[in-house]
């Protein structure tokens, strides 16, 4: 079964039909990637354990190192991700905040995926 179409922090989208759109495949996965990375703990009510919180990692000593192992450490939870070959994940200093690319093998199609976002401190 196919997720709503949505990115977090962003509406909902609407297809062409005017019915609420739904993503699959690598976008579903590359969605929930995403949301995992940037929900917090306790955020989900009814999941205590999900979410990595990157955004709280932001501005502390040493950013950049722990956001890569958060990241790290919390991808593999979603069925999406293939553990071969291992994800690259850089995370790079920006003047607000930091930048991260994620690129990593979807483990359903086999092609290669990616994910990017920036976090403002």
């Amino acid at each position: 079964m196919a997720d709503l179409n949505h990115y977090i922090g962003n509406d909902l989208t609407v297809s062409n039909t005017g019915d609420l759109d739904v993503a699959s495949g690598t976008l579903e996965g590359q969605q929930r990637v995403l949301r995992r990375l940037l929900t917090n703990p306790t955020d989900y009510i009814w999941h205590p354990d999900y979410g990595a919180a990157v955004p709280a990692e932001v501005g502390a000593d040493g950013d950049q190192l722990r956001i890569q192992g958060v990241i790290r450490s919390q991808i593999f939870n979603e069925a999406a991700v293939s553990e071969t070959p291992d994800p690259e994940i850089t995370i790079t200093a920006v003047s607000t905040g930091i930048s991260s690319m994620i690129q990593y093998t979807d483990s359903t199609t086999g092609e290669a995926a990616s994910i990017s976002f920036d976090i403002d401190r």
